[in-house]
């Protein structure tokens, strides 16, 4: 798991070492962005009894909007992760919309795959402009410029390197 980005485009990100700290995280993100924030917002019961708790409730007054967000951390590879699709479920009983923002070198890769692919969750790194869309503000360019990966450079060396490739030639 990479640090938590610090760039122009994401703003400034700590990098966390908890779930309070990736809770406190995605709350100054969002008050940056001028966005009101209220932490562990209680909203009824689960079906077994206990309270139900988002962690965050992310608030733009002027559109009348409200977003909840379930900050997870995980240091070490371990159970949390089974508890992860029960989280996403329990978000669907939310009376708004919710994501999960997660954070923690302990996510495996699996684990990160099926967030992401979810479509509700968002590693902290890209919660800014997740919020920025998600509430209409301003994204800045840079925030669309993919990451280059280690992957895609190895292609790229691979096809400077390859001279039997044909070459174009104008035929004029």
């Amino acid at each position: 798991m990479s640090p938590a980005r610090r760039n122009s485009a994401q703003g400034h990100l700590f990098e966390p070492t908890s779930w309070q700290g990736v809770t406190a995280a995605c709350a100054e993100i969002a008050r940056n962005l001028g966005l009101d924030v209220e932490t562990e917002v209680y909203v009824g019961r689960r079906i077994w009894g206990a309270r139900r708790r988002i962690d965050i409730v992310v608030t733009d007054r002027v559109q009348r909007r409200s977003l909840g967000i379930e900050a997870k951390y995980q240091k070490s590879t371990g159970s949390a992760e089974e508890k992860i699709p029960s989280t996403i479920e329990d978000i669907r009983a939310w009376p708004i919309p919710g994501i999960v923002c997660f954070y923690g070198p302990g996510f495996s890769s699996h684990m990160r795959s099926f967030l992401v692919s979810s479509g509700k969750a968002v590693e902290l790194g890209d919660l800014e402009t997740w919020l920025r869309l998600y509430f209409v503000l301003p994204v800045p360019r840079a925030a669309f410029v993919p990451d280059v990966r280690e992957d895609d450079a190895a292609d790229e060396d691979d096809e400077a390197d390859d001279s039997s490739r044909p070459r174009a030639t104008s035929g004029a």
